[in-house]
């Protein structure tokens, strides 16, 4: 188990004080059996009015109607959690779903629903070739399968964090060979559910050991990080970094899950102003150990 702290500050800056529309936060986690939230802590500036929601995949969400104008618009989220490990490697599989292709139960199908079915433009079937391309035999062990997926993404493609808003789609991320996190995770949906996996978008931190005196550095902290979640009857959803290479790794802190990333943005609002009022907008993130355990 591991104590962490998680600050997340976003700052946009304006020319002249602007009107804000209404603004939706992603920023805090749900308790799990893997995932305590310790504390949560949540700071706007300007002032506003703060609603709690629970969206459709059951996401904490705070929506923030302001009553002032501003020049300038902080956000700052810091989480207490904790954080316990899967137990690493390897996953008790059903029977049934061990080795691949395997079928859904009935049940499972039905609520998996969209989760199973590509949403990106694939019309010559480019990327469910590169999919099928790492099926050894019929049959071959499951979870084998979705290691050499995850590994090719991460040994193949070239890691670049993007500061423009999106993600790229699979066959850009695919033709190009590098991209971000957040591009790399929709890379791997897509290409499992080509498969017939059924897969969603996972948005959160990563915990770097390295800002803590480790040397065993990794990519993607000190950002809001992504990865994938594919499920597994048996296991049920197993998390994958094709950033890292890495599977139900314990430095993943997740905080949302959604069927596509275009719905899993952790700061998303607009303004009312003048042509150019923008300045810009910064964001820091940072993820600590505690060196002991919080009290009870």
């Amino acid at each position: 188990m591991q104590t962490l702290t998680v600050r997340h500050v976003t700052h946009y800056s304006y020319a002249n004080p602007v009107d804000f529309q209404p603004h939706r936060l992603m920023l805090r986690p749900r308790d799990s059996h893997d995932l305590r939230l310790v504390n949560a802590e949540l700071s706007i500036w300007p002032h506003g009015n703060v609603r709690w929601l629970h969206d459709v995949f059951g996401n904490s969400v705070a929506v923030v109607d302001f009553i002032e104008p501003s020049n300038e618009l902080k956000i700052e989220s810091v989480l207490t959690l904790e954080r316990y490990g899967a137990g690493g490697l390897p996953f008790e599989l059903e029977e049934s779903a061990r080795d691949y292709p395997f079928v859904y139960s009935s049940d499972d199908r039905t609520d998996l629903g969209r989760m199973l079915d590509c949403h990106y433009p694939d019309p010559t079937g480019e990327l469910e070739a590169w999919a099928k391309g790492f099926v050894a035999a019929r049959p071959t062990d499951t979870m084998a399968l979705l290691t050499d997926i995850n590994n090719g993404i991460h040994q193949g493609f070239t890691y670049q964090m993007r500061h423009e808003e999106g993600t790229q789609a699979p066959l850009e991320t695919l033709r190009l060979g590098t991209g971000s996190c957040r591009d790399f995770a929709l890379l791997l949906i897509e290409a499992v559910r080509a498969l017939g996996f059924g897969a969603r978008f996972v948005t959160g931190y990563l915990y770097d050991p390295a800002l803590d005196g480790d040397d065993s550095a990794v990519v993607g902290a000190g950002a809001t990080h992504a990865w994938a979640d594919i499920y597994l009857p048996g296991a049920g959803w197993v998390e994958f970094d094709p950033t890292n290479g890495s599977i139900a790794a314990d430095n993943l802190i997740r905080v949302a899950v959604t069927r596509d990333p275009s719905q899993a943005v952790p700061v998303a609002g607009g303004f009312t102003g003048l042509l150019g009022d923008y300045l810009g907008m910064t964001v820091d993130v940072s993820v600590r150990s505690h060196a002991e355990p919080l009290a009870a």
